[in-house]
């Protein structure tokens, strides 16, 4: 397999566009479709055409481009069957287990519920990429707007399984805001207050902070770490994982 090449661009407020292109057979996919304008134009600026398109999950800012970029590029669609929600069915549905290509580069599929009850992660093994959508932000994890705590908790924990070397492309620019949060419940980790200061300068030059790694996220991010002992006595909740979890992500809510 020839390295994948990852272009990843601003879109909407603060979402992220993200164009995977293979080199060897000239494929194209956007992961997602946040603004289907940006996100053609970023291909057309870099000379490749979408052959594909990668759904995470089902809600307007990853999946409400969808028709604008098939009807510009006649793309294929892939994606969780909850995409019909708003979109039409993907050409192909995706479950737990499954494998798609773009040319020659694989993703596996992994079912992370939480965010939404069908939302899914492509994960690049050979490239250690993993695009996660708005299960996993950096230093922070999405919103529970359908699952449940104990499904997110174990979602993250499928994330943590991934290398920690796995580069994690997440779909929005939170990552100042989850800092702030992120250092009211972990003050003293010292992972978290090196990350959040680089943060802060790399936000204050206006520079993305996306991507981050497994490995930086299970050691700095309260979302990754509810198995973390000193964490589950901070917010109450000693020896359990999934109440430490959902403390920590009640908290975040009123934040």
């Amino acid at each position: 397999m020839t390295q994948p090449i990852v272009h990843i661009f601003p879109c909407l407020q603060d979402n992220y566009g993200l164009l995977i292109h293979d080199p060897a057979t000239g494929e194209t996919a956007t992961i997602d479709t946040p603004d289907a304008g940006t996100i053609l134009a970023a291909a057309e600026a870099k000379g490749w055409k979408i052959t594909q398109i990668w759904n995470t999950h089902w809600h307007q800012d990853h999946a409400g481009g969808n028709a604008e970029i098939v009807a510009a590029t006649g793309a294929k669609v892939v994606g969780p069957q909850e995409v019909d929600r708003i979109a039409t069915v993907p050409d192909r549905v995706l479950h737990e287990g499954d494998t798609v290509k773009l040319g020659s580069v694989t993703a596996n599929i992994l079912e992370t519920p939480g965010h939404t009850l069908g939302h899914i992660v492509y994960h690049i093994p050979a490239a250690k990429i993993a695009f996660v959508g708005d299960t996993l932000f950096a230093l922070g994890c999405g919103r529970l707007f359908e699952g449940t705590p104990g499904q997110m908790w174990s979602s993250m924990s499928k994330l943590r399984a991934l290398p920690d070397d796995t580069v994690v492309y997440c779909a929005h620019e939170y990552t100042a805001s989850n800092a702030a949060f992120a250092l009211s419940v972990d003050a003293e980790n010292k992972d978290l207050i090196a990350y959040a200061d680089d943060v802060k300068a790399k936000r204050a030059k206006g520079l993305a902070t996306v991507p981050t790694t497994v490995g930086r996220e299970k050691a700095a991010n309260p979302f990754m770490r509810a198995n973390d002992p000193k964490l589950q006595a901070f917010v109450g909740h000693a020896g359990d994982e999934v109440a430490t979890f959902a403390e920590v992500r009640e908290r975040k809510n009123k934040f």
